[in-house]
């Protein structure tokens, strides 16, 4: 591994949905080794009894969730607080099916996946998009957002970057990403050899990277990029403004719909979580939280569901 590259980030936090706070370690179903699975009773907390995640998070109260360290999705504030859109919209959503607690795990990207099938917690979520990749190994709930895609540079733009094919045409450019996103896959598509694109486990050592020179851009979400280069604050960045969607084989723009995902065997859970996820949709209460956390009205997700986007 390159020098820059970071240690892994693992923070472990437990805080109360009514913010009143506590730990309470141990007590979700990840942390007690509960097998995943269906259970046989309702989607919400006045269900009858049942055995599986769902059923055992409402029992105690308490369900671990997964955040990917990715501003503006899921951070730490200056007080150590868990903030961000994912961890608002996962409070919400699961205070309607009465779990008070989450047992927060905020991690790296790359680990969201392995560690959700193997119980290390029960949810994943934050900036996470739903492809047809992703959907062989996790279910996703309905989408939460959606989202384009930009590019951090030199100011000036020196390598004249403006789109995935650009970076593709010139093999001296290497670009940024962090490890299992969705960018690998577009620049890929775009024609990139694998030795352009270096892979990082987060937002510092991307910015590190493009400022040592070690990479000639960085490209992520708009969100996260946006976030990323006002964490910086450094002049000599800037983000490309004319830089171009991906588009799929007909030639439209790709939209990422981000949304969270769960144990294949978890359906139970995954469709109470879309219960919940259903009610702050149509009661605004979705769009007040993307706003909150610097989203506009156009990233809400629209009509297109999780089926469509796995290819179903």
């Amino acid at each position: 591994m390159k020098k820059w590259m970071m240690a892994v980030l693992t923070v472990a936090l437990v805080f109360s949905l009514a913010a009143c706070g506590g730990e309470n370690p141990g007590n979700s179903p990840a942390a007690n080794g509960a097998n995943s699975g269906n259970g046989d009773g309702g989607n919400n907390a006045g269900g009858e009894a049942a055995s599986g995640t769902l059923a055992e998070a409402q029992a105690a109260g308490v369900i671990s969730v997964g955040f990917a360290n990715e501003k503006p999705y899921a951070y730490l504030d200056e007080d150590n607080q868990l903030r961000g859109e994912a961890p608002d919209i996962a409070r919400a959503v699961l205070a309607e099916l009465g779990i008070d607690e989450i047992d927060s795990q905020l991690l790296e990207f790359g680990q969201l996946i392995g560690g959700l099938n193997a119980s290390r917690y029960d949810i994943i979520t934050a900036g996470m998009y739903v492809n047809p990749d992703r959907c062989a190994q996790v279910i996703f709930a309905e989408p939460e957002y959606r989202m384009g895609e930009a590019m951090a540079v030199k100011a000036g733009n020196p390598k004249d970057i403006r789109s995935y094919e650009d970076v593709a045409a010139n093999p001296d450019v290497k670009i940024a990403v962090m490890t299992g996103a969705i960018e690998i896959q577009y620049l890929k598509d775009a024609g990139a050899a694998d030795n352009q694109i270096v892979e990082v486990p987060d937002q510092p050592t991307a910015i590190s990277a493009l400022q040592s020179g070690q990479v000639d851009g960085v490209t992520m979400t708009y969100m996260s990029l946006m976030n990323m280069l006002e964490s910086a604050g450094d002049d000599n960045l800037e983000r490309v403004e004319d830089f171009e969607q991906p588009k799929d084989e007909d030639g439209n723009e790709i939209w990422g719909y981000g949304a969270a995902a769960f144990r294949p065997a978890d359906t139970d859970l995954r469709d109470a979580y879309n219960e919940g996820l259903q009610q702050l949709k149509e009661s605004g209460k979705l769009l007040e939280i993307l706003l909150d956390n610097g989203f506009a009205e156009e990233h809400l997700p629209g009509d297109i569901t999780t089926a469509e986007l796995c290819g179903n």
